[in-house]
């Protein structure tokens, strides 16, 4: 019997979407809910298999939560906004 390595190498994996980026569900107030699941980073282990054969993967995920209120509107602090003025369109300042 094979002794486990001490560390697992890993390769990474590149990869695509097969399908729609979002699964969206509307709610009875008119607000869309909009979810994303995303992959950050997928590897596929190099020294290592799983007790069964089967090769064995680590895979990070991301959740990306979008939500549309049903006027579509939002507020925005302005000092956020980058490149505005506090001055008015027009007023000279020294």
């Amino acid at each position: 019997m094979s002794e486990k390595p001490n560390k697992i190498e890993f390769k990474i994996l590149d990869y695509k979407r097969l399908e729609n980026d979002f699964v969206s569900f509307e709610l009875e107030d008119g607000t869309v809910v909009k979810v994303k699941v995303d992959l950050d980073r997928v590897g596929k282990a190099a020294n290592y298999k799983n007790p069964d054969g089967t090769p064995h993967y680590a895979i990070s995920t991301a959740v990306k939560l979008s939500i549309i209120p049903s006027d579509k509107k939002f507020l925005v602090e302005r000092k956020s906004v980058t490149g505005t003025s506090t001055h008015p369109p027009g007023q000279m300042f020294s």
